[in-house]
């Protein structure tokens, strides 16, 4: 028996492919990704590499951390090259389960949720996955590197990622401290450089600093998401000056990730001019889900038709509406 490290902990395995030692936990091979003393085994090659004594693997899958009922439109916006109907891009974590998580992405409409990269529980590999609830095949899945403080950790998380899922399009952002979650933008911008090079076409979640913005257009983000408040928080847009100059001098979208608490503050990214909306908390934390969703949906077409009408002058006095001349 050899003695290894799986997910962090100590195990005893029979000699064998990483392939078999995958099974032998009762999990499936094609739908993990395998990381072997710090360098990905393609998941083609799990079945011919064989592991070794004092091996450490790490093996990991997607958690939540086709389209439905989208309007018909002309309406569309575009990243990397990829089009989409729905601005509303939704998380994958805080919901009691899969089937209410789903049902939440089925009534707003979004084609595109965040997923965080996460260990297999190997000691409990039958245990439900997000993927048997929403079917990566009709949702574009998006990891994240949610919980990462640095870039090493932020780019080994989303090489394995691809590994996982073969998904090139990603949701980058790396934290500068736990209590804030604020992005540490110099890590941010460095890891963002390096994705970059390697094919991946990150989105990054970044300070509502259009310096700072453009800084990440530059190191080759294919979206920006500037925060409208802290992570989880609900507080809303609280600089929207920021966000407008953001919206005016990108050249990729850009999307309001993070803050937003009820459907007239995601109406108000809209209308700011941005490309979408991401969202988790103010859906999986309402009270009714299911119906924030909807709601939030809603809120993000009104925004964005409020947007495309071009909204009316504001005046320092009143301007009646009927004609004062000819009165009785």
């Amino acid at each position: 028996m050899l003695s290894l490290t799986v997910n962090g902990e100590p195990r005893r395995a029979a000699p064998g492919s990483i392939a078999e030692l995958v099974r032998s936990l009762e999990l499936e091979p094609t739908k993990v990704a395998v990381e072997r003393n710090g360098e990905i085994v393609p998941r083609s090659t799990l079945a011919d590499v064989a592991i070794a004594e004092g091996d450490v693997l790490e093996i990991v899958h997607f958690v939540g951390g086709g389209q439905s009922d989208v309007v018909e439109t002309n309406d569309t916006w575009t990243v990397a090259g990829r089009t989409f109907r729905s601005r509303l891009i939704v998380g994958t974590g805080k919901y009691k389960d899969f089937e209410q998580n789903a049902a939440a992405v089925e009534a707003s409409g979004a084609e595109i949720v965040t997923v965080a990269v996460r260990r297999v529980n190997v000691s409990d590999p039958k245990a439900p996955m997000l993927t048997d609830y929403i079917d990566p095949k009709k949702i574009t899945y998006l990891p994240n590197t949610a919980g990462c403080f640095d870039a090493e950790s932020a780019i080994r998380t989303l090489r394995l990622a691809r590994e996982a899922g073969g998904w090139d399009l990603v949701k980058l952002e790396v934290l500068g401290e736990a209590r804030t979650l604020y992005p540490n933008m110099i890590e941010t911008i460095r890891a963002t450089e390096v994705l970059a090079k390697e094919g991946f076409l990150p989105m990054v979640y970044c300070v509502d600093d259009p310096i700072a913005a453009k800084q990440l257009e530059d190191a080759g983000a294919v979206a920006v998401m500037p925060l409208g408040a802290p992570i989880g928080s609900g507080l809303g847009i609280q600089n929207k000056v920021t966000v407008r100059l953001i919206v005016e001098g990108a050249k990729v979208p850009v999307l309001v990730d993070a803050g937003v608490g009820t459907a007239s503050e995601a109406a108000v990214a809209m209308e700011l001019g941005c490309d979408g909306v991401l969202m988790n908390t103010a859906i999986a934390e309402a009270k009714d889900p299911i119906r924030m969703a909807r709601a939030m949906k809603l809120a993000v077409e009104a925004g964005r038709d409020a947007y495309l009408a071009g909204r009316m002058q504001t005046r320092k006095y009143a301007d009646p509406s009927s004609p004062l001349a000819g009165l009785i």
